[in-house]
């Protein structure tokens, strides 16, 4: 046992220690468990083959207390130097009678007692007995004396609860916002893909402008260039015909 409770506490102090799970360490005494532990709330010593709790320390903080599938059968007053003492378990030991149970009166905050697979569950009238000898009890083998089960309410249950249910929310949060910057993303590569394409355009349009342009041309159409060819065909016309007709004139003057 003494190995076992130098690993569980990981170099911590003694003192420091709330919680220590000691099960199935195969043990006949309580060597290393000592009143240093003086802050322990919890402690478990499930099936380590105790065969009486002879030299079990003083524990003032402890309140709940594991010692299912041992062998004791009487000597429960040793665990009346742990005051605050809340919940305990016999179930499966030796205990055979209801005188055994009679040390337990002195726990004044004891409110659950477990003797599930105990030979003292097999006598007439045992649960009326049991709660008749202790009235601080609630609940006896996870019943109370009307046979309302026992309703498990373990805070630190309902905090991993709360605290994965909140974890969720983040996650989802940290979702939302990942999927409205990847839809701003989006939106931007469309901008800038729009951006580019009329970009393009403008300089494809440009380069087609150039092609088009020839040197010397001065940017006139051919049906510009016909009518100034005519313009200068009437001018350099129109002397010959005049002269032509005053010959004429003189001809038929003379005749």
């Amino acid at each position: 046992m003494e190995k076992r409770i130098e690993l569980e506490m990981r170099g911590k102090d003694a003192s420091k220690i709330k919680d220590l799970n000691l099960d199935n360490c195969r043990s006949t005494e309580f060597e290393g468990l000592t009143s240093d532990f003086c802050s322990l709330e919890s402690l478990s010593l499930i099936n380590i083959g105790l065969q009486s709790l002879t030299g079990f320390p003083k524990l003032p903080a402890l309140r709940k207390l594991e010692l299912s599938d041992n062998r004791i059968s009487t000597g429960l007053q040793a665990l009346q130097d742990c005051p605050k003492l809340e919940a305990l378990s016999l179930s499966g030991n030796k205990i055979k009678d209801i005188d055994a149970l009679k040390p337990l009166k002195e726990l004044k905050n004891l409110k659950s007692l477990d003797l599930f697979n105990c030979d003292v569950t097999n006598i007439d009238e045992y649960r009326e007995e049991v709660f008749k000898i202790l009235p601080q009890i609630t609940y006896l083998d996870g019943f109370d004396a009307d046979d309302k089960e026992c309703e498990d309410y373990d805070e630190e249950d309902v905090e991993e609860v709360d605290g994965d249910g909140d974890d969720d929310d983040e996650e989802d949060e940290d979702e939302d916002e990942d999927g409205d910057d990847d839809e701003g993303d989006e939106e931007d590569d469309d901008e800038e893909v729009g951006l580019d394409y009329l970009t393009k355009d403008n300089i494809d349009d440009d380069e087609e402008d150039e092609e088009d342009f020839e040197p010397g041309s001065g940017g006139l159409d051919d049906d510009d260039e016909d009518e100034d060819d005519d313009d200068e065909e009437d001018e350099d016309g129109e002397p010959e015909v005049r002269g032509q007709k005053r010959k004429l004139e003189e001809e038929d003057g003379e005749a």
